[in-house]
């Protein structure tokens, strides 16, 4: 369909960024609601510590797995069926989690979860279509920012909603809201914008020229992956301490500082939402530096290097000091500075093979998912066998501090080739266009 006269109104491109801000915020309240619901069913299903954790890395098994198969379903179906198809999944395994009665129960949900909830990559590839490329790192920032304002409010929702009813309905409840955003997702989203009826010619012009239309593209698998690879154990480090906040926070403040649920979450809450912060000025200002400088890899690796560094930085005195007030604080201020990294690091995909966005973005989510099966059993393994939160602490500032080194491996100027020269292709050699301006 082609774009029709100018149109009044909001731009379609705002809506479905929109709609992409609703989805991050729903998505993370899904995936962590159990963290605030453990707290009670704990004890009530009399599981250890290291049990929770098992609980919580459930998820990202599956997570992990759907990260590239969601990239490459989104890239080769569009997004517009690929998330529907998952948020019927994230919807269904919701209700699967309030009806469990045993670890095993919980822990099925948790992987069916995994599956639904992947699909970042998915939004990204339709971001990749809507998004001016000068504004990449604001809309990663900013849907991202809604997934933190998810996270800050989970802890207070769930714990109003288990006053209220019980930790089953926490769950329960949340399945109509899932299906809402699922129907306006379907009825407004077109995989490209030139077929959007409410798609004016100004707007469009804005947009990258492959969003007017193009066929389904072959991915080259391995040389992608190459290519991805810096960025992948980049995002495995931020992913590691991100698991942390989403998983333990809850926990740490009842078990740490003896606080009862309500006043946890409180605590908890103010924690996650210095997030949001972090995650707006992060992709404001990646995209501010590119605009001043003209540089993909200042932009992206300077604010994600800050981000690690102010995180590791914070995260010493909840080391060193066993007081609830600098705990909160040095947490919030710790959180803030790593979702810096958001915005840049989930842009960097994009700018290296827009043509694979989904794919691309899978690939570097891979990192992250391998955290979320590794950091939370460690964290909740290490707080059983040693009685304190010391060590798992102290070992998110040493990978905070990696990442900020691997950052330096970052080469967003360097754009993904289509397709290889033929006579390179014997040497191995990646080859990249020339830095752009």
């Amino acid at each position: 369909m082609e774009t029709t006269a100018r149109r009044p109104g909001i731009p379609a491109t705002t809506n479905v960024l929109a709609l992409l801000c609703a989805m991050y915020f729903i998505n993370y309240i899904v995936r962590v609601n159990v963290s605030t619901a453990a707290a009670v069913f704990q004890p009530e299903l009399h599981l250890t510590n290291t049990q929770v954790g098992l609980i919580f890395s459930a998820f990202a098994y599956p997570y992990l797995a759907f990260q590239i198969a969601g990239g490459w379903v989104a890239d080769k179906f569009g997004a517009r069926r690929a998330l529907t198809v998952f948020a019927i999944i994230w919807s269904s395994a919701t209700v699967l989690m309030g009806l469990a009665n045993s670890l095993s129960g919980l822990v099925l949900g948790r992987v069916l979860l995994g599956i639904g909830v992947s699909a970042l990559p998915v939004a990204t590839r339709a971001m990749s279509n809507w998004t001016p490329a000068e504004k990449r790192g604001f809309a990663q920032g900013i849907t991202h920012t809604f997934s933190r304002i998810g996270n800050g409010a989970t802890a207070l929702i769930v714990a109003a909603l288990i006053a209220w009813f019980s930790w089953r309905e926490s769950f329960y409840l949340l399945a109509p809201v899932n299906l809402v955003w699922l129907a306006l997702w379907f009825w407004y989203f077109r995989d490209s914008p030139r077929q959007h009826p409410a798609m004016t010619p100004d707007v469009l012009a804005t947009l990258p020229v492959r969003a007017s239309g193009q066929g389904r593209p072959s991915i080259p698998w391995l040389r992608l992956a190459r290519r991805i690879m810096p960025v992948t154990t980049v995002d495995f480090c931020y992913g590691w301490t991100l698991w942390i906040f989403q998983n333990w926070i809850q926990s740490y403040f009842v078990q740490n500082y003896g606080l009862d649920t309500s006043t946890a979450s409180f605590y908890s809450a103010s924690v996650l939402f210095a997030g949001v912060i972090g995650d707006t000025l992060g992709g404001v200002a990646s995209d501010l530096v590119l605009h001043r400088t003209g540089s993909l890899v200042l932009a992206r690796r300077s604010v994600i290097a800050v981000g690690f560094l102010g995180g590791a930085l914070f995260m010493i005195p909840v080391v060193l000091v066993h007081d609830l007030t600098v705990s909160a604080v040095s947490l919030g201020l710790a959180f803030l500075f790593a979702e810096l990294i958001v915005g840049p690091i989930w842009a960097v995909p994009m700018d290296i093979a827009p043509r694979y966005a989904g794919t691309a973005s899978g690939m570097m989510n891979f990192g992250f998912g391998l955290a979320g099966i590794v950091s939370p059993v460690f964290f909740g393994t290490m707080i059983d066998l040693t009685g304190t939160w010391t060590v798992p602490f102290t070992v998110s500032i040493a990978l905070l501090l990696l990442g900020a080194v691997l950052t330096l491996r970052l080469r967003p100027d360097l754009p993904f080739l289509e397709e290889e020269p033929a006579g390179l292709k014997a040497s191995g050699r990646e080859i990249s266009e020339p830095r752009r301006a």
